[in-house]
């Protein structure tokens, strides 16, 4: 749907990797040779421990900071959590939020996500929303009506008023991590439908230029067939974004990609 509208996203999410100074010498390998483009939105999530450093590397350039996570409330007695506020103290301008190691370990719920994308949002952080299925709930054939309620529920009561506030990342949960990935196929219809579902909660012209990315192990083998898909916006990518080489591979395939379109 309209997908020339839409610029290509590659955020890379570090997961609990990199020691501040580990964190700082990948991203100026990342700002050395993509740090200029314009054609794309790139992303870097690094822990919590090494925003401040990052953030320092990859100032003046086009890269932009984004966080893993954020507790909702602003501040308070909640030992461990980091708050919207305190994201945006360090230049932070992207958030993860849902993510299924979120949801699955620390046992978040669809409640707790939409009060988390309620308090970014209220302070002009753009939250990267994550839905997706388990192996089980696919082969249940579960897939659709989960990351139906997921969405519907994270998004409940969210107005949004510019396409660029928002981001959602589709991640089979079956295929982080692990090496599998969805076909390309198996990928848009799900797109796919977070975009129609997407259309029916915030209309049809935030929803046809808002991002929606793949997170299901995407990589340097795979970008170009995922990103040839109607529906895919670019990748919220895990391992491959630890590695500056592959990381820029995929900058460089997604630039070449939206150049096309």
């Amino acid at each position: 749907m309209e997908s020339e509208l839409r610029k290509y996203c590659i955020a890379g999410n570090w997961k609990m990797n990199k020691t501040s100074i580990e964190a700082s010498e990948l991203a100026q390998e990342i700002k050395s040779s993509v740090g200029k483009d314009t054609d794309i939105t790139v992303v870097l999530c690094p822990p919590f421990t090494a925003l401040d450093s990052v953030a320092r590397v990859i100032e003046k350039s086009n890269l932009e900071l984004g966080a893993q996570n954020m507790h909702p409330a602003s501040e308070g007695a909640f030992t461990g959590e980091i708050s919207a506020e305190m994201l945006r103290g360090l230049f932070c301008n992207y958030v993860i939020l849902g993510h299924s190691e979120r949801r699955t370990l620390f046992n978040e719920t669809n409640d707790y996500i939409n009060e988390k994308v309620h308090a970014a949002l209220a302070n002009n952080l753009k939250p990267i929303v994550c839905v997706g299925e388990s192996l089980k709930e696919r082969e249940e054939g579960k897939t659709l009506s989960i990351v139906k309620e997921q969405i519907e529920e994270a998004l409940k009561g969210v107005s949004i008023d510019r396409d660029s506030s928002l981001i959602i990342a589709y991640e089979p949960v079956w295929a982080i991590g692990s090496g599998k990935t969805a076909t390309p196929e198996m990928a848009q219809e799900v797109h796919g439908e977070l975009r129609k579902i997407l259309i029916t909660l915030l209309g049809k012209t935030i929803a046809t230029k808002l991002r929606i990315l793949y997170g299901g192990s995407m990589n340097p083998d795979n970008a170009s067939d995922l990103l040839e898909q109607i529906d895919i916006d670019g990748g919220l990518i895990g391992g491959a974004s630890l590695d500056a080489k592959s990381f820029i591979q995929l900058i460089e395939i997604a630039r070449s990609k939206q150049k096309k379109k």
